[in-house]
């Protein structure tokens, strides 16, 4: 049988099995996930809808997407809900990117990207982060004829950074209207800089060649449930939605992401764990002579040594039942990213990293 060069080219996503006798997880900081769990509210919702998981959702979202609306001062017609945001990535990539077109991203950014226009054989143009930021200027000059797409996230997954609104809006004014943004929000709810680009703004006042990423499985607690949502242009949506499959969003989620939005104790919260657990990666690692990167997220990113030393930590910390990111295959050599567990996971992390590093050196 014949295979799609891009998809064979990718590594295989067929895991061996774990073996025997490796040390049981005791503290799993790799996923960014929200140690505080999901929402009270969220479960009420789970529990009341589980008697009617014998019915298919509603494929029109209409509910949360109207929910959503009114959180973001938007209408309905502006969101698209989708199994995880990471489907809508897939999704976009297969609705506007062909053979050969090329798409541009930052060298350093989240895995999925390189991953998902690969399979469309995509031509990519990976921008060196700045002190693992996005160079949006740089971004802009690599633009050509040929571009398609660009993809930008922010706060950037791995590396927790931000990028400001003057910039942002300096790179807009350079882009194509027939060139694709997409600008991955996953964490945007975790961001303190008061100069923050509002990107709905953007969708409020007409632009049509640009669709903002957001996820419920970062501070809301679903990830497990796989919901996020795609704003944008309501004309983009209708093609999008079009490769879509029907029953994407399942049932549980559908409740669970309306109850989450009500919740804003459990938000509060998320965020006050997540101010907590950055200042003491910053305070610990600053104390190992570490310099970690400006983080707006629930996770920090930081340099342990050259290449291959990411992976090599991750794997010596795996035997003390931590598991943390290496970043090598994101095009981060040398970095490892650890997510915010709870007081006492960040504490083990820690003094895990302390005693790997003093065996390396």
């Amino acid at each position: 049988m014949h295979q799609k060069p891009g998809i064979a080219r990718l590594p295989s996503m067929r895991n061996s099995a774990r073996p025997a006798s490796s040390p049981s997880v005791q503290a799993r900081l790799s996923a960014n996930e929200n140690p505080l769990g999901p929402s009270p509210k969220a479960l009420e919702a789970i529990a009341e809808a589980l008697p009617h998981i014998h019915r298919y959702a509603d494929p029109n979202n209409l509910q949360l997407r109207t929910a959503l609306a009114a959180h973001l001062h938007l209408q309905p017609e502006h969101i698209l809900c989708a199994n995880g945001s990471d489907e809508l990535i897939l999704l976009t990539a297969l609705a506007y990117i062909n053979p050969g077109d090329e798409v541009i991203m930052a060298d350093g950014t989240f895995i999925s990207y390189y991953m998902r226009t690969q399979i469309m054989d995509a031509i990519q143009k990976r921008i060196p982060l700045v002190n693992g930021t996005h160079n949006l200027s740089a971004m802009a000059d690599a633009i050509t004829p040929n571009t398609k797409m660009i993809l930008i996230c922010n706060p950037n997954n791995p590396t927790g950074t931000t990028n400001g609104a003057t910039e942002m809006q300096e790179f807009l004014a350079r882009v194509p209207d027939d060139v694709l943004i997409m600008v991955d929000e996953a964490y945007v709810e975790y961001v303190t800089r008061n100069d923050f680009p509002d990107m709905l703004v953007e969708i409020r006042n007409g632009r049509k060649n640009m669709i903002i990423l957001r996820t419920f499985a970062k501070i809301y607690g679903l990830a497990g449930l796989r919901l996020g949502y795609g704003v944008a242009h309501p004309d983009m949506l209708d093609y999008l939605n079009k490769v879509r499959p029907v029953f994407d969003v399942n049932a549980l989620a559908l409740v669970a992401g309306i109850a989450a939005l009500e919740d804003h104790a459990h938000l509060q919260a998320s965020l006050a764990h997540a101010a907590e657990s950055r200042a003491f990666y910053q305070r610990e690692l600053t104390a190992l002579g570490l310099t970690p990167f400006a983080s707006e997220t629930n996770f920090v990113a930081v340099r342990v040594g050259e290449a291959g030393s990411d992976t090599a930590v991750m794997q010596a910390m795996a035997q003390y039942g931590v598991a943390i990111n290496a970043l090598g295959g994101w095009g981060l050599p040398g970095v490892i990213r650890i997510s915010f567990g709870s007081p006492a996971e960040n504490a083990l992390c820690m003094h895990t990293l302390k005693t790997v590093l003093a065996q390396r050196s």
